[in-house]
């Protein structure tokens, strides 16, 4: 996994990575099959982001600067990837109790993308300190910022659209400008969403929210006294979201791994951070055990410790990877 650094305002930080890319004779477009639809879907959405998140586009025109890249074809890759590219299969879950608030997410995808997945460190300018992980750049997948806000994202393959905010910038915008799940969800009420997702929020006040979204409707599920959890994979669970639930798509076995969270969370055992890594790493039920030879695998593992300031993260499949910590933000989590 990669370990980006990016520091100063936006613009420079872009500049500093795609500047990177180029010395290495890298280009991360090579794959990239532009389209007329994907094209009409940025343009659209610019504007958007301009009026709402003006800071992620200077970051996007700086990489593409430095790697001397056209703008809008970068910008086409990243503002359209939710709603026009190969699907992100994920588990994400947050619990809050015995003494211990906690996010946990596994990012599966396919097997062959493992060795460029980036843990990314910012620390820009005008912006929160966070770490995010991410398949790409610039859009995070799951993190935490420095106040203690964590953030992971499940993928569902959308039945409508319109221009705006895919999952990973809504994650994104999420981590560098709010402070709390409430601030997260009034954030997310304001902004344009484009694709359809699911978003566990959890903050170190043990406020925990599963966010069911798409371009025209916004669902919140929160835990119940008796149930201090909330959990997602790739499908939505909201009655009022029920009509907008894709069909005859490849979920990569969601439901079963919906059902091993819900056992897992019926068990009574105490909820402790050895629990949350047996669950995430498939000791509990199936979760992360993909045939990898079939393209498939759980390319990283996440655990947030919100309550301790702590971080671990699995680099890789977590019943094969140790889950080791990452005190890259120490300095703010625990300031």
């Amino acid at each position: 996994m990669i370990h980006s650094r990016w520091s100063g305002t936006h613009y420079e930080a872009g500049l500093c990575y795609g500047q990177a890319l180029r010395a290495q004779g890298i280009n991360p477009l090579t794959h990239f099959q532009q389209s007329k639809a994907r094209m009409t879907f940025t343009r659209a959405s610019i504007p958007l982001y301009e009026a709402f998140y003006p800071a992620v586009l200077d970051e996007i025109w700086g990489m593409a600067d430095g790697a001397d890249l056209d703008r809008e074809t970068v910008a086409a890759f990243l503002l359209s990837m939710y709603s026009f590219a190969p699907q992100i299969h994920c588990s994400c879950f947050a619990f809050c109790a015995d003494g211990k608030t906690m996010l946990g997410r596994n990012s599966d995808f396919f097997a062959s993308i493992a060795p460029f997945c980036d843990s990314a460190f910012y620390t820009l300018e005008h912006a929160y300190a966070f770490i995010g992980n991410t398949t790409a750049w610039t859009e995070i997948e799951d993190g935490v910022n420095e106040c203690g806000l964590a953030v992971g994202m499940t993928f569902i393959c959308p039945v409508c659209q319109k221009p705006g905010f895919g999952a990973g910038m809504l994650v994104r915008c999420l981590l560098e400008t709010c402070a709390s799940t409430q601030e997260a969800l009034a954030m997310l009420h304001r902004l344009p969403i484009a694709s359809a997702q699911v978003l566990i929020l959890a903050d170190q006040s043990g406020d925990l929210a599963a966010v069911e979204c798409n371009c025209e409707h916004i669902a919140v599920l929160r835990p119940r006294p008796e149930q201090p959890f909330v959990f997602t994979t790739n499908h939505f669970n909201h009655p009022d979201m029920q009509i907008y639930q894709p069909t005859d798509v490849d979920d990569w076995f969601s439901h079963c791994r919906y059902e091993t969270l819900r056992n897992a969370f019926q068990t009574g055992m105490p909820y402790t951070p050895e629990f949350a890594e047996s669950l995430l790493s498939g000791q509990m039920g199936f979760l992360c055990q993909y045939d990898s030879t079939k393209g498939a695998d759980t390319v990283w593992s996440s655990l947030y410790d919100l309550t301790e300031g702590v971080i671990h993260r699995a680099e890789g499949n977590p019943s094969r990877s140790a889950f080791l910590e990452d005190d890259r933000l120490d300095m703010y989590l625990r300031a």
